[in-house]
């Protein structure tokens, strides 16, 4: 024992020469490509970066200092995540239209991080397998597929809403974001995959809503500390323990609601007696997809196309719900309007054909979702050559980010940016602007595959709010907005309410 113990005690100066070597040979490679990097952008010039921390604090002032550099480099500037990191933003629509409109696949750097988690489903998988399984998840997103989940996203909603009695009673102001999510998580589940939860009714906190939350901060957290890149240390840091507990309980969630499906399924081979029995959902379309070599899905990519609707499907519509409730709250008048065009009786649920008749409604939507739009911003990693417009390429092999945001609040595109007005989306004010200065869904051939799913959610829960609640603004609780993957509030997102007539009720008494 005390001769190996001898040997092995010889040997630990050489492990540590060795991992000294290795670890400078990575920092040499690093810092040759961050000059490399470097070189490729200097036809773009932009602010000054921190030499270790780049250009970002996480201090809920990163998106409208990314505004203000806008302001200062047109079209794009280089941005810097930590010292060895760079990528071209583009905030400009006439930038966004070259790259958006491109087959280019998401980056390699920043989407790598979450695959550990939601696999290589639609949103981050590229070329023939994209391609694929896009055609085969198509017509999940049918207006006939769509067209029943109204009645279950209202359903959702109003339990949501039957819980805001105690806050419309007391007049206290409530942290709104954690409520949506349940919400969303609820109507996500009843509509794509005839799951019944209870999540917004069981007591105590949902384990899934609380690993989204924490597989989001962590990823952002990964990307933004420049070890982390690194699998290796991630997966030895406290951080990478967290995160592969947090992705354990949300795919056995997702697990789960799969093994239910397909135990009901084995005697269903066929969609129409499905729907003969219930209406058809997303997770029947998946099951059974075949494309034409009669192939299906495997149960990796049926996994992974599950986990990726289901963050998809709640997450980023609760954010978008939540800023929406707030810009309401935050202008009266709007929200008065909205409710005087909804018309509907308290409790009643907003068929599917109604949700094209709320005209003024959804151009507030459409408005919240300019100013806050649920995904900030997306990444592409370039395999050719881009040449924009105005003559500057990029080379391949670049990390290219649209800012949603920062072109949404573009001031050279939209007039006084940061204010809220829902009349910038008539139709005359909306054809005299490029289509990509209004992205929250993407564009182009890598488009959002869910957003009528989730305007319909969102016309549904604002017409049934309204009904019921008038949304008040407490000027003690500004949200810090900060870019996670999707917009978030550093301090939550905080309202009051308080019940309101019902307008027919109104209408009687005069």
């Amino acid at each position: 024992f005390f001769g190996e113990f001898a040997v092995g005690s010889r040997m630990l100066p050489l492990f540590a020469l060795v991992c000294v070597v290795a670890l400078l040979f990575k920092l040499t490679v690093l810092v040759v490509k961050s000059r490399k990097t470097f070189r490729l952008m200097e036809t773009f010039t932009g602010p000054p970066a921190h030499w270790l921390f780049g250009h970002f604090k996480q201090d809920g002032s990163d998106l409208d200092k990314m505004v203000a550099f806008g302001s200062k480099y047109p079209y794009a500037f280089p941005l810097w995540f930590g010292p060895f990191v760079c990528f071209l933003n583009i905030h400009h629509p006439d930038y966004a239209k070259t790259i958006l409109a491109s087959t280019e696949p998401k980056d390699d750097f920043a989407y790598r991080f979450i695959k550990e988690w939601i696999g290589d489903g639609l949103l981050v998988s590229h070329g023939q397998k994209w391609f694929r399984h896009r055609r085969l998840l198509t017509p999940g997103f049918h207006y006939d597929v769509l067209k029943p989940y109204v009645k279950l996203m209202s359903d959702s909603a109003n339990t949501m809403l039957n819980k805001w009695e105690k806050y419309s009673e007391t007049g206290e102001t409530f942290e709104l974001f954690e409520h949506v999510s349940l919400m969303t998580l609820d109507s996500i589940l009843k509509c794509a995959f005839s799951y019944n939860s209870n999540c917004q009714t069981a007591g105590g906190t949902n384990a899934y809503i609380q690993s989204v939350y924490e597989l989001s901060n962590l990823i952002n957290l990964r990307f933004r500390t420049f070890p982390y890149h690194n699998d290796l240390i991630f997966h030895l840091s406290p951080h990478g323990f967290r995160f592969r507990k947090a992705c354990r309980v949300a795919q056995n969630h997702t697990a789960e609601v799969i093994r239910k499906r397909k135990d009901e399924l084995k005697e269903e081979k066929e969609l129409d007696r499905i729907e003969a029995k219930r209406y058809l959902d997303f997770l029947d379309i998946l099951l059974c997809a075949r494309d034409e070599n009669n192939q299906g899905l495997s149960d990796e990519a049926i996994r992974a196309e599950v986990d990726t609707f289901m963050f998809e499907g709640h997450d980023t519509t609760a954010s978008g719900i939540s800023f929406l409730l707030y810009c309401m709250a935050c202008h009266p008048e709007h929200q008065q309007m909205c409710r005087e065009e909804i018309k509907v009786g308290r409790g009643q649920v907003m068929e599917g054909l109604d949700l094209s008749k709320i005209p003024y409604t959804t151009m507030c939507i459409k408005e919240s979702l300019r100013l806050y739009p649920p995904v900030p911003g997306m990444a592409r990693n370039t395999t050719k050559p881009i040449t924009f417009f105005d003559g500057r390429t990029i080379p391949a092999g670049s990390l290219v980010g649209t800012s949603v945001y920062g072109i949404h609040r573009n001031a050279t595109v939209w007039e006084n940016p940061n204010v809220f007005d829902p009349l910038r989306f008539l139709p005359e004010n909306v054809s005299s602007r490029s289509p990509h200065a209004f992205v929250p869904f993407s564009a182009g051939p890598r488009n959002c595959i869910g957003q009528t799913f989730a305007m319909n959610e969102m016309k549904a829960v604002i017409a049934l709010v309204l009904q019921r609640y008038e949304l008040i603004e407490d000027s003690k609780w500004k949200p810090k907005i900060i870019p996670r993957l999707v917009l978030r509030s550093l301090n939550g997102i905080h309202i009051k309410v308080k019940p309101v007539q019902p307008i027919f009720d109104r209408a009687a008494k005069k």
